[in-house]
């Protein structure tokens, strides 16, 4: 039996991840629950049907809330720092890692270094610090186990095969909800940016979908996760979402990775790597697709994929400072701050005033992410593209 940790078990991904685990209940257990302690209530019924040893609330005040409503088996850690500590206490088998954004970095590197196999949904952390991630894991040998599901696609069409014959990975972007839509970007509100055509995530990566902003991470992930030059990564947009990624190959062949549009699917994948087990999803009825189109990303219109191929080419700190733009500019449009076309000036504007330096050490990455969200934050505040 797997000992788990989960974090981010509030959110769409950890959600996901317990169906997954409800399915198997004879191949895992559950140690530890973690989540930010924005669903309260949520987190507090899923203590009380997996019984964990251990849940982690990051916001302090939550963590107060919540301690009656746990059952008295479940010891509670709380703050940010729990997360990293907690790893050494439970010492879980895998680590299944969704909580959004760079604060997540520590934690999913600490795992690493302690050779506990990283299921990674956290984007921010590969973004920030792939090359530090990919070099620990080299170390200690503990996996990196992509749960995206481009990311996941990939990695499963490149087993067996030898990396030296790769041509080009092409990432499948679903277009998310303006791709058909011809309406002016500036005009877009908040409920139609959070309306994803295929997929129901968080908001934050919603509207990263609806930006094209979570192709422009993922093209800086796939880099780190398959240890590949930018030039050899490439985005399609596949509107019905059932190819998740495809690998072209030296020889002109293209394997192509394709299931129902179901995070399960990619989740229970990395918890169970190398072994496959029966479906948790439904099956694949090819006959009723009956179409399956790709196109070109409009990079106009979408400028956040040239600004992942630009902080690759700056390298160091460029990648966490896109990341860390993007989040303030993401969090300022769904606060109603700014309009949706003013994300990538916010990003643009934050990317071009800040300097790029070599990062040696985790701690230059997230003085850079503080930097960066500073400098963020005063533009959406001063900056003329503010509503």
């Amino acid at each position: 039996m797997r000992r788990i940790a989960l974090y981010g078990s509030t959110g769409s991904i950890g959600r996901s991840a317990l169906d997954v685990i409800r399915k198997f209940p004879d191949q895992f257990r559950v140690r530890v629950l973690a989540a930010r302690g924005r669903r309260i209530d949520r987190l507090a019924r899923q203590a009380r049907e997996f019984r964990p040893d251990y849940v982690v609330v990051t916001d302090e005040a939550a963590a107060k809330k919540i301690r009656k409503h746990l059952p008295r088996s479940a010891r509670l850690l709380s703050g940010m720092d729990a997360l990293t500590e907690i790893i050494d206490r439970a010492r879980p088998d895998i680590l299944l890692h969704g909580i959004v954004g760079a604060a997540g970095l520590p934690s999913a590197l600490a795992a690493v270094r302690r050779g506990i196999p990283l299921a990674i949904a956290n984007k921010e952390s590969l973004v920030c610090a792939g090359e530090f991630l990919l070099r620990e894991s080299k170390k200690s040998g503990a996996p990196l186990l992509p749960v995206d599901s481009e990311h996941n696609a990939v990695f499963q069409v490149l087993v067996g095969e030898d990396p030296a014959s790769i041509r080009k990975v092409l990432l499948t972007a679903s277009g998310g909800p303006f791709f058909r839509n011809g309406k002016p970007l500036s005009r877009v509100t908040r409920a139609e940016a959070l309306r994803h055509p295929n997929w129901k995530m968080g908001p934050k990566i919603t509207i990263d979908s609806a930006t094209l902003m979570n192709k422009a991470l993922e093209i800086i992930e796939a880099k780190y996760l398959f240890d590949l030059p930018a030039d050899k990564i490439g985005v399609v947009i596949h509107p019905e979402s059932i190819v998740h990624s495809m690998v072209e190959f030296v020889d002109g062949s293209v394997k192509m990775q394709a299931a129902v549009p179901d995070m399960r699917l990619p989740i229970q994948y990395a918890l169970f790597y190398p072994e496959r087990r029966e479906r948790c999803v439904a099956r694949l009825d090819l006959p009723r697709v009956r179409t399956l189109s790709f196109h070109e990303p409009d990079r106009r219109r979408f400028p956040s994929i040239d600004l992942a191929y630009r902080a690759l080419a700056a390298g160091g700190s460029a990648p966490a400072v896109l990341s860390a733009a993007n989040e303030i500019a993401v969090q300022a449009f769904l606060a109603g701050k700014i309009r949706f076309d003013h994300i990538f000036a916010v990003i643009r504007k934050t990317f071009d005033s800040t300097f790029s330096f070599r990062a040696a050490r985790l701690e230059d990455i997230l003085r850079a992410d503080r930097i960066t969200r500073l400098r963020a934050a005063a533009i959406v505040e001063n900056h003329p593209c503010t509503t």
